[in-house]
């Protein structure tokens, strides 16, 4: 396809260059394979750019509705696959100048690449792509809340051991616990909605680095594209910064990190050591030579795939590190690591939710091993405090009766009311009201504590949260 010089390829780039690029730099440059899914947010950034070209009179009227009408055709190629992107194009920005010089002619055609640059172009295409994924992956973060809030709400009553350093500590009930995986989920969607306010504003009109000389008006472009916060303050920085890719790997990489956290749970509470939990037949699998297993293959793959979003975010730093300003060719890698971080929580998240909702819990089983591993010792050391004991006394004494415990093989709640007076006559039988699960749960009732009061409000608070967040997910600014 002649491009009106007499070429055959439709290169942005080559007037100065008598011969070339060779084959070796071509297959180098190339990165049309991963940046084609940027093409519907390029067109729609075209279409910006004609009505300001429009505007500054260097289109006119009866140009700019056919310039549209030409974009609209690409779009629709695009879209339904019958015009694609090649190798010999480079970039997403030069296949989408061919099909629109093959639609429009090299007059009408070749008028839209007048003021801006690829470098401009892609700083902020890539800024609306993952502003879109950004509500996409809100939305599946908010759908695994759902989940967990439907496993703690299905579950109001049922105790479990609280664990420190993976060993006894206090028991808990299994809605609380549970909740505190619904936390960070919540902090990982309120970095995404601040993610987003920051990232709202458009270097269309850039240029290169400095600007463009031919009149145009970036702020409409920034309008026309759904930035609410304009255009960039700076051109230079517009086309040069990439923070905005970074902070967004780093928060996928957190959603990451906090995914594994579950996945490790469940993958320990499906041991039949612990026996927590069984999972949905539709959400595991087994295995090629042993009949009986049952793995939890999702929450494995939830704790790789975070090495994955991990590693992600590292090759993109190292990559941003130390570049001058302004625009250099390093920034083609910026896009893959992102890219496949949206692709992969776009597909753990899912899998991830469905096995959370289709979870059992053996309340059993957990209730039988709340209060194992003298987990109420604590509860022994606060009465006593109660009774006006100093705490360094009372820690000790609680420790002392741990002590007689281990040496009989038995249970604080076994301890008979002889044994707790020759370790202490300040343990009167009145301890024993704190030897139980119930009573250790329910007295722990301030804000953020595990008692069925407390963690009512924390329920009533997320579920409040989940609103604004599932909002936001479901909207387009």
């Amino acid at each position: 396809m002649s491009n009106g010089t007499g070429n055959s390829d439709v290169r942005l780039w080559g007037g100065r260059f008598a011969d070339g690029p060779a084959e070796a730099l071509a297959k180098l440059s190339a990165s049309v394979h991963f940046d084609w899914r940027l093409a519907p947010y390029d067109i729609a950034g075209s279409r910006a750019h004609a009505r300001v070209l429009t505007k500054a009179g260097l289109l006119t009227e009866d140009e700019l509705n056919r310039m549209i009408e030409g974009l609209d055709a690409l779009e629709a190629a695009v879209a339904d696959g019958s015009f694609t992107g090649t190798i010999a194009d480079e970039d997403v920005h030069t296949a989408l100048e061919r099909g629109l010089l093959e639609r429009l002619g090299p007059d009408l055609g070749g008028k839209l690449r007048a003021g801006r640059s690829r470098n401009d172009q892609v700083a902020t295409l890539f800024r609306m792509y993952l502003r879109d994924h950004a509500r996409i992956i809100g939305g599946l973060v908010a759908e695994l809340q759902d989940a967990l809030v439907g496993l703690a709400e299905a579950h109001p009553d049922v105790a479990m051991p609280g664990r420190t350093h993976l060993q006894h500590a206090q028991p808990v009930l299994f809605a609380h616990h549970i909740l505190a995986h619904v936390q960070p989920l919540a902090r990982d969607a309120e970095r995404l909605r601040q993610w987003d306010a920051r990232t709202a504003v458009s270097p269309y009109g850039s240029g290169a680095l400095a600007g463009s000389s031919l009149g145009l008006d970036p702020e409409a472009v920034a309008a026309d594209l759904g930035f609410e916060g304009g255009s960039v303050a700076n051109s230079i920085d517009g086309t040069a910064s990439r923070d905005f890719v970074a902070e967004f790997a780093f928060i996928t990489a957190m959603i990451g990190v906090n995914l594994s956290r579950i996945a490790e749970e469940i993958i320990i509470w499906n041991t039949k050591e612990f026996s927590f939990v069984t999972l949905h037949d539709a959400f595991s699998t087994g295995s090629s030579i042993m009949p009986q297993k049952k793995n939890p293959d999702i929450a494995e793959l939830a704790r790789g795939k975070a090495g994955r979003l991990i590693g992600n975010l590292t090759g993109l730093m190292a990559t941003l590190k130390a570049l001058p300003l302004a625009y250099n060719r390093d920034l083609q890698e910026d896009k893959e690591p992102v890219f496949d971080a949206c692709d992969q929580l776009e597909i753990l998240l899912p899998a991830l939710t469905g096995m959370m909702a289709t979870l059992t819990v053996n309340r059993e089983r957990m209730e039988e091993l709340a209060p194992a591993g003298f987990s109420l010792a604590t509860d022994i050391a606060e009465w006593l405090v109660k009774q006006g004991v100093p705490f360094r006394v009372a820690h000790e004494v609680a420790g002392e009766c741990v002590k007689v415990c281990e040496q009989e093989n038995i249970e604080l709640d076994e301890l008979t009311d002889e044994q707790f007076a020759k370790i202490s006559p300040h343990l009167t039988p009145q301890v024993r009201t704190v030897l139980n699960v119930p009573g250790a749960l329910a007295s722990r009732d301030g804000r953020g504590g595990t008692a069925p009061s407390a963690v009512a409000v924390q329920l009533a608070e997320v579920k409040a949260d989940l609103v604004t967040q599932h909002a936001w997910a479901t909207a387009r600014g």
